[in-house]
């Protein structure tokens, strides 16, 4: 059942800002409601026509509607609207330039899609890839290897996690990918079945997916550059080991020296070994599933042929990949790997994401299908930082809250300065000019309920999530016995030197104990959409859905 909004008598921050904008007239004329929109809303472009219009949508008393003025009931019903979201509407649809190689964006992504638990005992269903799709992934993960009668399954080997059907998998990703998005969607194949399934795999995607499967070069004016996303609009690119031109012919004859250079998923990786070495611990493999492990199966030509612009190569060095690696071609590594590059040089790592996809996947020790924190490698541009979509936590959030922008399409148009030559995300950076975020936390209205049953005692933590000297937290203090109507009127400050890659997390919390707290709600959004002025923040539950009517109410100002 869905709780009432707190009575207009409670929001007395909001009866304060009326009383201000209407002189204390008791009724707030267009002209004054223009005054207002520009001087603390900071709606530059407003101008009388779209003050009256607020009147028209919003005032509820004709006697006003017919002055042009707003009562105090339809102000507050203008103050709760998605015009005073503090997350821009504007940002709400596609608004970014769509027209860039694909290696410009940064595009949502999911490991171990199938899973809806652990990588242990966990579930495989179809409906972690409905879900997956639905927020917005557009580059999913699907476990293949062989299965009964000749039929391809999905599930995490050597554990006892369930097995669905690959062809099962390819139908639902069919019927679901383009329900929110037309951009692209990728199918990385962690490819662990014989040639021969692997023929029934390559049969399976194209009998499914039919005009839907990119399985040709596109015509597109730059050479030497990946298509961009308004290239492949609905169209579904497969990413897998491709044999050598030279290789074609030979299929299966292919050794395993010539094949293990075009090694995509890193499994003699030290992350991969660690994987297989987690799994052993609960349920070593069986001497002949541990032979088929070590010998390394070539790739079926006929799923060969389908792999076009994202062919899965081994990540050897940066200056390796610079002077043999093509535009075509993109490489995957494991959370612990790429953390050492980004701290040894993260430069170098942002001009490799200029040029080549990179893809970035949990450790094999997260069995509980835990998740990293993204924004470390969104900070040098790699593209698809690929999450365990179904583990809840701030992980998803930061994900959840980076790709509700431009629409939710899934692709995110990299800031400028990750095109940039010199940038290097691991300074300070203080030679910039940073942008200072002053955030007055005033109120929260018609937060959940205690978990105990008793009154919220709640406070409110502010994060910043962006390279290292643009990543803190401050915290309002703690109001108590007060869940429909707390007050804070907590006052923070945040410097920002790079706030494009910025990420800015409200998280109301209940305090349990001097030092302990728990999880009321929580909302996270990407800096740039942040609105100026008195705004409202929608929070959201655990799981990413809505808490409505539960909201913060802040002042943003930045300069």
């Amino acid at each position: 059942m869905k709780r009432g909004k707190a009575p207009p008598s409670r929001r007395a921050d909001i009866q304060n800002l009326y009383q201000c904008a209407a002189s204390g007239q008791g009724i707030l004329p267009a002209c004054a409601l223009l005054r207002f929109l520009h001087k603390e809303q900071m709606e530059l472009t407003a101008n009388e026509e779209m003050a009256e219009s607020l009147i028209d949508r919003y005032e509820i008393e004709e006697t006003a509607k017919e002055s042009r003025s707003m009562t105090f009931k339809g102000f507050l019903r203008y103050m709760e609207s998605k015009d005073c979201c503090v997350f821009d509407p504007a940002h709400a649809s596609v608004y970014q330039h769509m027209d860039q190689p694909l290696t410009n964006y940064f595009i949502s992504s999911s490991h171990n899609t199938y899973l809806t638990g652990d990588q242990i005992v966990g579930k495989s269903h179809l409906d972690a890839y409905v879900c997956a799709l639905r927020k917005g992934c557009r580059c999913l993960e699907i476990d293949c290897w062989d299965g009964p009668d000749m039929e391809p399954v999905v599930y995490h080997g050597y554990t006892l996690t369930t097995k669905i059907f690959f062809k099962d998998v390819i139908t639902t990703v069919e019927q679901h990918a383009f329900e929110v998005s037309a951009y692209p969607v990728i199918l990385s194949l962690e490819n662990h079945c014989s040639q021969e399934q692997q023929e029934v795999m390559a049969k399976h995607l194209i009998s499914i997916l039919g005009e839907k499967l990119l399985r040709t070069p596109l015509d597109h004016p730059t050479i030497g550059d990946l298509p961009s996303p308004n290239d492949m609009k609905y169209k579904i690119l497969i990413k897998n080991k491709k044999l050598k031109p030279h290789n074609k012919t030979e299929g299966a004859s292919c050794t395993e020296t010539e094949e293990s250079m075009d090694d995509g998923e890193d499994e003699d990786d030290e992350e991969e070994d660690e994987d297989h070495q987690t799994r052993a611990k609960f349920w070593p493999p069986r001497k002949s599933e541990a032979k088929t492990k070590k010998k390394k199966v070539a790739v079926a030509e006929a799923l060969s042929d389908l792999v076009v612009y994202t062919r899965s190569v081994k990540f050897i060095s940066f200056s390796h990949s610079k002077d043999n690696q093509n535009y075509y071609e993109n490489t995957s590594m494991a959370e612990k790997k790429a953390r050492k590059l980004v701290k040894a040089s993260a430069a170098v790592f942002v001009q490799h994401n200029q040029k080549f996809l990179s893809r970035i996947y949990p450790a094999g020790s997260r069995t509980s299908s835990s998740n990293y924190n993204p924004q470390e490698f969104w900070n040098v541009g790699s593209q698809l930082v690929a999450l365990n979509f179904q583990s809840l936590g701030s992980s998803m959030d930061l994900n959840d809250g980076r790709f509700q922008d431009n629409g939710g399409c899934g692709y995110i148009l990299k800031p400028p300065v990750l095109m940039s030559r010199s940038f290097d995300p691991s300074c300070s950076h203080r030679g910039l000019h940073p942008t200072h975020l002053l955030l007055k936390v005033i109120s929260g209205s018609n937060l959940p309920g205690s978990r105990s049953g008793k009154g919220l005692d709640s406070f409110v933590r502010v994060e910043t999530h962006g390279i290292a000297s643009d990543t803190h937290k401050k915290n309002t203090h703690t109001v108590k016995n007060n869940s429909l109507s707390p007050h804070w009127d907590s006052d923070m400050n945040f410097n920002i030197s790079v706030p494009e890659l910025c990420l800015i997390r409200f998280c109301v919390r209940e305090q349990t104990g001097l030092l302990s707290s728990d999880f009321v709600g929580q909302f996270t959004m990407p800096f740039t959409s942040l609105k100026k002025g008195y705004r409202w923040v929608p929070l959201r539950s655990r799981d990413g859905s809505s808490q409505d009517p539960a909201s913060l109410f802040v002042f943003v100002w930045c300069s």
